[in-house]
């Protein structure tokens, strides 16, 4: 039902095979910092109107690969679909950010949770085959989801926070309570990812966006162990063609190790990390995808362009010395600002594909 595809260059590196050059995409790449986003989302009226609407969800997530050469799409939607399928309320207030009209914080919150019914998220389902069809074999289309932990912490503080207070304090005091919430996190997850793979995603990412927020032990026990669960319950074969999943999780540098063997095939990095030192700790067990400071796009272009280079060059050729390969897919360490110049971006992606290019050579 879909077409086949003329630019697999980032599910190779997924799977560490060889590539023509260093394949990229962008954290929050259908985003803010575009004009025709804004127009678009203008349109839908709000953040959630142009999430649920299939057709504003797939112009929304090509807009940016009618304006560069990005080697994979990502769907266009939000972390905390899950916990909104859970019936705990989303919104998003103009400047303030997701949240939930209720909260979970106690005994009865938290027995009321249960994983969703999927069909409360058809309108992502929708939105992924549509996307698929529409993206015509350009590219891959990439499906994800928050980790368990990430959406706990909204669960539990009702929206963003600066200090966790709210979710470490529950996680401390009863403990009982936060795995319960994460067991229930993690297996809807899993069935929601599952669901997107069912829809045409061809690559699935989980966003760890708060693990580097716990201490050592508690990210292993609260963070890693429910991606661990979520890993090893997702479907990694459709129609044939192997299904790559990647685990982000931010600040979790010091924690490379572990979750490299979490089951994924590709870890991604934030900026913090030095990709060299970190290709050697993986070996050959993952890929890596990361990790150029997103505020380095501020910078003018031909900087931005010599940062680029500086991330490939520390990566290093991708073919080993016994003729294997290591695979890197080149992204932001987190998400792009809306602030960006998009005419950054444009120096960004040429650079890349030149650069990785000659390394190749």
């Amino acid at each position: 039902m879909f077409a086949p595809l003329v630019n697999d260059c980032f599910l190779r590196a997924c799977l560490r095979q060889p590539t023509p050059h260093t394949p990229m995409w962008l954290m929050r790449q259908a985003g803010r910092y575009l004009p025709e986003y804004c127009a678009t989302r203008a349109k839908a009226g709000s953040f959630m109107g142009l999430a649920t609407n299939v057709d504003y969800a797939t112009e929304v997530t090509l807009q940016p690969l009618e304006r560069y050469p990005l080697d994979a799409a990502i769907l266009f939607s939000d972390i905390l679909t899950v916990p909104d399928a859970m019936g705990l309320g989303l919104s998003f207030q103009q400047g303030e950010g997701p949240k939930f009209a209720r909260i979970v914080r106690d005994e009865a919150a938290v027995a009321e949770l249960a994983v969703p019914d999927m069909a409360k998220l058809r309108y992502v389902f929708d939105a992924v085959t549509s996307i698929r069809r529409a993206l015509n074999g350009r590219v891959p289309l990439i499906g994800f989801s928050g980790s368990p932990w990430t959406l706990a912490c909204y669960m539990v503080e009702g929206g963003g926070s600066d200090d966790y207070r709210q979710v470490k304090s529950l996680m401390y005091s009863r403990p009982d309570l936060m795995h319960r919430i994460l067991e229930i996190n993690a297996d809807a997850v899993a069935a929601y990812l599952n669901a997107q793979i069912d829809a045409g995603a061809q690559a699935v990412m989980v966003f760890d966006s708060w693990g580097g927020v716990l201490a050592d032990g508690a990210f292993q026990t609260f963070s890693l162990a429910y991606t661990r669960r979520v890993v090893a319950q997702l479907q990694r074969e459709k129609d044939g063609q192997r299904i790559p999943v990647i685990v982000f999780t931010k600040g979790g540098g010091l924690w490379l190790q572990e979750i490299a063997d979490c089951g994924a095939d590709v870890v991604g990095l934030d900026w913090t990390v030095n990709l060299g030192r970190a290709r050697a700790a993986v070996g050959d067990r993952v890929a890596l995808q990361g990790n150029l400071d997103p505020n380095v796009l501020f910078a003018p272009p031909a900087a931005v362009q010599a940062e680029a280079i500086q991330v490939l060059d520390s990566f290093g050729r991708p073919q080993r010395a016994d003729g294997g390969w290591d695979g890197h897919i080149f992204n932001l360490g987190h998400g792009i600002s809306q602030f960006t110049p998009p005419d950054h971006v444009a120096a960004l992606v040429e650079a890349v594909h030149r650069h990785s290019r000659t390394l190749r050579a």
